[in-house]
C-alpha cells in the first residue's frame, strides 16, 4: 500500500474531546473516526488491525470445537419477556417498528441462540454443542468516554456452550479459561484471570483484567500466586494477607478485556429447553457464555503499548508487516524496486512514498506504530536501516536480505 493513496491522514495533534490513550492515539494516527461519543468508524489501518484480533479469536474458538454462526442484531420484544429482562437490562435500546412491534437492538445474545440451540437439541447425544459469533453489540452506555474501551456501538465474540451436566459445563469452561489466555497473550496482553461475582447463577465467574494505569477496574492481586479478585468481591486493601498464601496483596487499576459465566439453567429453563438422556428421562440443558470484545482488545492494546510517539504494535497484530519508508528522493527507483519486490512475495508492506519532509515521515511511522520499519536514506547503500519499533534496535540489511530479516521476526 502506497501511504500517499492511503485513504486516512495523520493528526498533529490529539482530538481535543477524547480524554483516553486510546482513541487519541488511534485516531490522530487515522485508525478510526469518531462519530459520536462511544461510536467509532474504522478507517483502513484500524480494520486491518480489528481483523486481526478477530481471525486469532476465531483460531482459538475453533480449537475450542465451537461453530461460527451469525445471529441478528435486532432482536424481537417476545424473546426479552420470556427472561423477564426486556425491563431489566439498563443499556438495552429499544425501537417501536412500523407495525407497533418493539425491538431491541442485541447487547447480548443469550435470547436469541437458546431457542436457535433448542431447535437443534434433542438427546443427550446432540450435547454438547457451542456455537460462536463475531458481530457488533449495542449499548445505552452512559459513560461513554474511554475510546473503544467502554463504547454504545462495539465489536463483541460471543460464545454460548449447552451441556447435559454440571460436569461437562465445568470442563468445558475450565477449557475456555486457557483459549482466552491464548487469545490474550497472542495479542500481546498478559492478562490476569480474576475472580468475580457470580450473581444468582454461581459462585464466581471470572474476568480477564489486563493491568494499566487507565483502567477503569480496580483488582486484587497477590504477587506470589495466583490469586486475584474484582474489588466489588473482595474487602482486602493494600498489603493485605493473601488468603491463598502468606504474601502480601496489591490494589491495581486494570481493563477488563474478557468474561466468561456459568448460566447454568437460567436461560435454557425459560425457553423449557430440555434434552432426552440416556434413561429416556427429560432434563435441563446447562448453559455457558464467554465474551472477549475484539474492538475492546484492540484499544486495550494501543493503552498498553505506546510511548511518547505513538502506537507500539505487538507482530501479530500489525496491520503491516513493514513501513517502508524513503527520505532521500534519488532513491526512489530503489525503494520501488524493494517494494514491489517485497509486495510480489506475500509481504504487505506501507509505502510512505509522499513529499514530505523526513522529520514528517519519521514522526508519523513511530505515531502508526508498525512493528518493522525500513529507512532508506542518503547514508544507506544497496540498503535499509531496518528498525524494531518496539526497541528502537537498528541495523544495516542488504535490499537483498531483508525478506530474510523479516521472515526471522514473523515466522
Amino acid at each position: 500500500m502506497r501511504q500517499s493513496k492511503l485513504f486516512a491522514k495523520t493528526l498533529r495533534e490529539a482530538p481535543a474531546d477524547e480524554v483516553s490513550t486510546n482513541a487519541s492515539l488511534l485516531i490522530r494516527a487515522g485508525f478510526i473516526d469518531k462519530v459520536m461519543a462511544g461510536v467509532y468508524s474504522y478507517l483502513p489501518l484500524g480494520l486491518k488491525v480489528l481483523e486481526k484480533v478477530k481471525e486469532i479469536v476465531r483460531q482459538e474458538m475453533d480449537k475450542l470445537g465451537a461453530q461460527e454462526i451469525l445471529m441478528p442484531a435486532l432482536h424481537p420484544k417476545d424473546n426479552y419477556l420470556k427472561t423477564e429482562r426486556w425491563d431489566k437490562i439498563d443499556v438495552l435500546f429499544k425501537l417501536d417498528g412500523a407495525s407497533g412491534s418493539q425491538y431491541a437492538l442485541g447487547s447480548t445474545h443469550e435470547e436469541i441462540v437458546t431457542p436457535l440451540a433448542k431447535k437443534f437439541v434433542s438427546s443427550y447425544k446432540d450435547l454438547p454443542l457451542s456455537v460462536y459469533q463475531i458481530q457488533d453489540k449495542f449499548r445505552n452506555e452512559p459513560r461513554a468516554k474511554s475510546g473503544l474501551l467502554r463504547g454504545r456501538e462495539f465489536s463483541m465474540k460471543d460464545l454460548y456452550s449447552f451441556h447435559k451436566d454440571q460436569e461437562d459445563l465445568d470442563n468445558f469452561y475450565n477449557k475456555s479459561k486457557a483459549a482466552y489466555l491464548e487469545v490474550f497473550k497472542r495479542c500481546g496482553l498478559k492478562a490476569i484471570l480474576v475472580e468475580a461475582s457470580g450473581g444468582v447463577f454461581s459462585k464466581y465467574s471470572h474476568e480477564f483484567q489486563v493491568a494499566t494505569e487507565n483502567g477503569e477496574d480496580t483488582v486484587v492481586v497477590c504477587s506470589s500466586c495466583d490469586f486475584a479478585q474484582n474489588r466489588e468481591i473482595c474487602e482486602l486493601a493494600d498489603n493485605d494477607m493473601c488468603p491463598n498464601c502468606d504474601s502480601q496483596v496489591k490494589v491495581i487499576k486494570a481493563i477488563e478485556v474478557g468474561n466468561i459465566f456459568k448460566l447454568k439453567d437460567r436461560f435454557t429453563k425459560a425457553f423449557d429447553f430440555e434434552y432426552t438422556d440416556e434413561e429416556g428421562r427429560r432434563q435441563p440443558v446447562l448453559m455457558g457464555c464467554y465474551g472477549i470484545g475484539p474492538s475492546r482488545v484492540l484499544g486495550s492494546v494501543v493503552e498498553v503499548h505506546h510511548d511518547d510517539k505513538g502506537i507500539i504494535w505487538p507482530k501479530e497484530l500489525t496491520p503491516f508487516k513493514a513501513h517502508l519508508i524513503i527520505l532521500d528522493e534519488s532513491k526512489k527507483d530503489e525503494a520501488d524496486k524493494l517494494y514491489d519486490q517485497l509486495t510480489a512475495t506475500g509481504w504487505q508492506i506501507l509505502y510512505d512514498d509522499r513529499q514530505e519532509s523526513a522529520g514528517v515521515k519519521l514522526n508519523d511511522a513511530d505515531l502508526l506504530g508498525l512493528t518493522v520499519q525500513l529507512i532508506i536514506g542518503s547514508k544507506t547503500n544497496k540498503s535499509v536501516e531496518f528498525k524494531l519499533r518496539a526497541t528502537g534496535e537498528v541495523r544495516e540489511v542488504k535490499y537483498n536480505k531483508v525478506e530474510e530479516e523479516l521472515k526471522k521476526i514473523y515466522n
